[in-house]
C-alpha cells in the first residue's frame, strides 16, 4: 500500500508539474511529447505538405502524421485524431494542427477546432492549430507565410510564438486597393508559448526600436458603456478612463448609448480623426453593453448592433492607416455557462489525491489564420486574411457569457490592474496574461451556486510590437 501511494503521489507530482508550471512560470512547459498534424485536401501541392512539415520539425515536433480526405471528411479524421491522443495516456507537450484546402472551402473552421479544443485529455495543453487556405490554380511554392515561419523559428527558438508571429505578419502584409492586409491569429493563452529547443524561461533580449509600433504622436480613446441595469459598470468605465489617461490617451466617453448611437460615435470618432491637424499614432475603443445570444450588442434601447461592424468602421480610417487599432469588448458572447474542464481522464485515486482547478473549455488555443501563398487577394476567405494592425479583445469566448458584479468586469478590472503594473510590457504578452489571471478566477453566476470560468479571446494582425507605455517612459 505504501509503494503504490508513494508511486502515485510521484505520477501526480509529474503531472502536476506538466500542468501547473504555467502558473508558477507564467510560461508553457513544453518538455514533454509534441505531436503535428497536417490535414491536407487532395488539391493541395506536395511542396506545401513538404515545407508544413519542415515547420514541425523546425519546431521540435517529434510525431508528425499526415491525412489528406476532402474537407467534408476533416471533421471525422480529427475525431479519429482526438481518440488516438486520449489513447496515448500521458500528458503531451504540444499538439499543432495544419488544416489546408482552397480557398473557401474551410467554411465552419471553429466546429473543426472545438473538435480537439475540447478535449478532457489535452487540458492545460497548448493547442495550435494552422488554418491555411490556398488560392485554386495557385502555383505549387508555398509562399510567403510558411516560409517565413519556418526561417524565423528556426532562427530564433527562444522567443515566443506569438512574437514569431507578429514578425511574420509584417513579413507577408500586402496591399490591395489601398488596405493593408495580413494573416490573423486568435488566442486564449494562458502564457507564453516557446516551441524552441531552449530553455523556455530564457530571458528576452531587448527589442529594437524598429520592431516596434511608433506611438509618439497623438493617441485617442473612444470609450461607449452602457451604465443602465449594468450593476459595476461605472467602476469599468472609471478605471478604464483612468488607464487610458495615464497613458496619455485623448479620452471622448460616451453613456448609455443606442445601438444606432453606437454607429453614430464610431463614424464621428472617426471624422474627427481624419480631420484633425495632428497625427494619430494609435486608437484605442472600448465598446461595454449587454450582449445578444449570437454575439451582438445591445444599446441602451435594447436593439441589436455587430461590434464587428463597429471595427470595421474604424479599420477604413485614412488617419490610422499602419497605426495599431485596439478594440475592447466587454459584454457578453452567448448564453452558455462554462463549468470548465477537470482532470477527469485521470484515475479516481489521483483526482481524490490532487483536487486540481478546472480550466476554462476554450482556454489554451491559438489559431493562425493565413493564405499559403500569401498573394491573392481578390477572392479571400473571411479570416484567411484581415485589415493589419487592428487587435481585438473579447471578455468571453465566443457563445459564452461575459462576468461583472457590482465591482466591475473580471476582464476590464483585472486589465486595468496588468497594464498600470507593466505598461512598459509587450501589450500582446500583457493580455495573456490578463487571461491567464481571468481564467483561474472561479464565477458565481446567477443561475445558481456552481462555479463558472471565464476565458479570453484576443484576435490580433498586429505587425509590431505593441508598447502602450509613454514615449519618456519607455
Amino acid at each position: 500500500m505504501a509503494f503504490l501511494v508513494s508511486g502515485t503521489l510521484r505520477v501526480a507530482a509529474q503531472v502536476a508539474d506538466v500542468q501547473d508550471s504555467l502558473g508558477r512560470k507564467g510560461k508553457y512547459s513544453v518538455q514533454g511529447p509534441r505531436v503535428a498534424l497536417t490535414l491536407s485536401s487532395p488539391e493541395v501541392s506536395a511542396s506545401t505538405v513538404a515545407i508544413l512539415e519542415g515547420v514541425f520539425q523546425t519546431l521540435g515536433f517529434e510525431s508528425c502524421w499526415r491525412r489528406e480526405a476532402l474537407v467534408q471528411d476533416f471533421l471525422e479524421e480529427l475525431t479519429g485524431f482526438r481518440e488516438q491522443l486520449v489513447a496515448h495516456g500521458a500528458p503531451l507537450g504540444c499538439v499543432l494542427v495544419a488544416l489546408v484546402a482552397p480557398s473557401g472551402q474551410l467554411r465552419q473552421p471553429q466546429k473543426l477546432v472545438r473538435e480537439l479544443s475540447g478535449c478532457g485529455a489535452l487540458r492545460g495543453c497548448p493547442k495550435v492549430f494552422l488554418l491555411l487556405s490556398s488560392a485554386p490554380g495557385a502555383a505549387p511554392e508555398p509562399g510567403a507565410f510558411l516560409t517565413s515561419l519556418c526561417e524565423l523559428c528556426g532562427r530564433r527558438p527562444h522567443r515566443s510564438l506569438l512574437q514569431l508571429l507578429t514578425e511574420v505578419f509584417c513579413r507577408t502584409a500586402k496591399e490591395s486597393s489601398g488596405v493593408i492586409y495580413c494573416p490573423v491569429l486568435r488566442s486564449s493563452l494562458r502564457g507564453a508559448l516557446c516551441l524552441g529547443n531552449v530553455e523556455p524561461w530564457r530571458p528576452e533580449p531587448e527589442p529594437s526600436p524598429s520592431t516596434q509600433y511608433d506611438l509618439s504622436r497623438d493617441r485617442a480613446a473612444l470609450l461607449l458603456a452602457v451604465i443602465r441595469d449594468r450593476p459595476g459598470a461605472q467602476h469599468d468605465v472609471d478605471a478604464l478612463g483612468g488607464l487610458c489617461q495615464a497613458l496619455g490617451f485623448e479620452t471622448t466617453l460616451r453613456t448609455d448609448p443606442t445601438a444606432q448611437a453606437f454607429q453614430e460615435e464610431l463614424a464621428q470618432f472617426q471624422e474627427r480623426l481624419d480631420t484633425r491637424r495632428s497625427t494619430v499614432s494609435c486608437a484605442l475603443v472600448a465598446l461595454m453593453a449587454h450582449g445578444g445570444p449570437h454575439g451582438q450588442l445591445l444599446g441602451a434601447d435594447e436593439k441589436e448592433v455587430q461590434p464587428e461592424a463597429l471595427v470595421q468602421e474604424l479599420s477604413c480610417c485614412r488617419a490610422l492607416r499602419g497605426c495599431p487599432k485596439i478594440f475592447l469588448l466587454q459584454a457578453c458572447r452567448g448564453r452558455h455557462r462554462d463549468a470548465g474542464m477537470g482532470p477527469t481522464s485521470l484515475p479516481w485515486f489521483w483526482r481524490w489525491l490532487w483536487a486540481a482547478p478546472a480550466t476554462p473549455s476554450h482556454a489554451d488555443v491559438l489559431q493562425i489564420h493565413a493564405d499559403v501563398q500569401g498573394s491573392s487577394f481578390g477572392g479571400r476567405t473571411p479570416g484567411s486574411r484581415d485589415q493589419a494592425d487592428t487587435l481585438m479583445v473579447y471578455a468571453a469566448a465566443e457563445g459564452c457569457v461575459a462576468y461583472r458584479d457590482e465591482k466591475g468586469s473580471d476582464f476590464i478590472q483585472t486589465l486595468v490592474e496588468v497594464l498600470r503594473a507593466a505598461p512598459g510590457g509587450d501589450l500582446l504578452e500583457l493580455l495573456t496574461e490578463v487571461n491567464r489571471q481571468v481564467c483561474e478566477l472561479d464565477v458565481l453566476g446567477p443561475d445558481g451556486d456552481e462555479h463558472r470560468k471565464a476565458c479570453l479571446e484576443i484576435r490580433s494582425s498586429l505587425r509590431h510590437r505593441l508598447c502602450l507605455q509613454l514615449p519618456s517612459r519607455c
